[in-house]
């Protein structure tokens, strides 16, 4: 079974952190900050453990909000050299996240000194992120902390314009949302403008995600963002276009597709479906595989997915949606598909036994493959 997140902060990382503090602030005391922080950790998950430690922060660092940030500022080592971090050390690498509790230590305390704030933000970012305390001031000083989020969309650091659209996503996971983007995703997307030929994947893959929050709320706006972003866009701005319509895509949206170049409409065929095993074991793999023929006159642009209906803590089973590929069929023309269903247990996801369904998604319909057992 996969280690808990929350496992990150142990004995060791606090006192990391500890150390880090002490060596740019003697009067903070090492053994009693961990002590501290040890006190009730076993029972919290991550994000509440980012917030225990901020708290002993508070107690140990200078109670002068700005003395506090500086020594926290001080206390950070040199900026990665790697101006983008790879996509792969992005997902895996947690040790950035030592820095969660110093940006929950200034969403929670430095609202009362904005510049201060903005200083730690600023460099914190470029060592993790500041994208869930940046939030707090969106809310508390929306028009200054806007002010300067438009200045940071064109900072040197990849890192600082990331987290211009990264800090304002309507529904940041682990964040909460904020309600008024919900509401009105206008000043967003104008920030998003300013974004939208950066050069960069790492701040690219951003605003495509934000990009597919506001489709959530307001997906006629996406669409209208996408289509006129996808004139003459060069190969950077149609990666984000691609990235930021999935979801839509994966609803059928006509108009999504229609900015991609799908049909909403596909003239297709599923046949000779093969899975096996028909009982798949937890930690085993489902093979699936099937034939998608063209019923259509003229050649024909599909965007080929597949959903598999899990079995939730529940009982309830719900869909999740993968990649499958991209297809050109010409008149008549069939190809046979195939792909795997790892039921392994992950952290992001359990396998539960039961019934659970498969279907393929072209171009936003959906065709069912058929019904499989997993089982312990």
């Amino acid at each position: 079974m996969a280690e808990p997140l929350k496992h990150f902060f142990d004995r060791s990382v606090i006192r990391a952190i500890a150390d880090s503090l002490h060596a740019v602030y003697p009067a903070l005391e090492p053994r009693a900050f961990v002590a501290e922080c040890l006190d009730g950790l076993d029972d919290l998950e991550l994000m509440a453990r980012g917030g225990h430690i901020a708290e002993v922060m508070r107690r140990h660092l200078p109670q002068d909000f700005a003395a506090a940030a500086d020594v926290i500022v001080r206390s950070l080592p040199a900026p990665p050299e790697r101006a983008e971090p790879t996509e792969r050390a992005e997902e895996s690498s947690m040790t950035p996240f030592r820095y969660l509790p110093h940006v929950v230590y200034v969403a929670r305390h430095g609202l009362g000194d904005f510049e201060a704030a903005m200083r730690a933000q600023y460099e914190l970012t470029k060592r993790f992120t500041a994208e869930f305390s940046i939030r707090a001031y969106l809310i508390a000083h929306p028009e200054r902390t806007y002010a300067r989020l438009r200045l940071w969309a064109t900072d040197l650091s990849v890192h600082v314009r990331r987290l211009v659209s990264e800090g304002t996503r309507p529904r940041l996971p682990w964040a909460p949302r904020l309600r008024a983007f919900q509401e009105d995703p206008t000043p967003v997307i104008e920030l998003l403008e300013l974004l939208k030929d950066d050069p960069e994947r790492y701040v690219q893959r951003s605003v495509a995600n934000n990009l597919n929050d506001i489709a959530k709320d307001h997906p006629d706006v996406a669409v209208a963002v996408c289509r006129r972003w996808a004139v003459d866009a060069p190969p950077g701005r149609a990666w984000i276009v691609g990235h930021a319509l999935r979801s839509l895509v994966k609803r059928g949206h006509p108009g999504a597709l229609a900015v991609l170049g799908f049909s909403a409409e596909p003239e297709v065929h599923i046949a000779a479906v093969r899975l096996s095993p028909q009982e798949v074991k937890v930690g085993g793999t489902l093979q699936f595989s099937f034939e998608l023929a063209s019923r259509a006159a003229r050649a024909q642009e599909l965007l080929v997915d597949y959903a598999v209906h899990f079995v939730k803590a529940s009982g309830a089973r719900r869909p999740k949606v993968f990649k499958l590929r991209r297809v050109e069929l010409a008149p008549g023309e069939r190809v046979r598909l195939s792909g795997r269903v790892s039921f392994a247990d992950l952290t992001t996801r359990t396998p539960r036994p039961g019934g659970h369904l498969i279907e393929v998604i072209v171009n936003g319909r959906t065709y069912p493959l058929g019904d499989f057992e997993v089982r312990r």
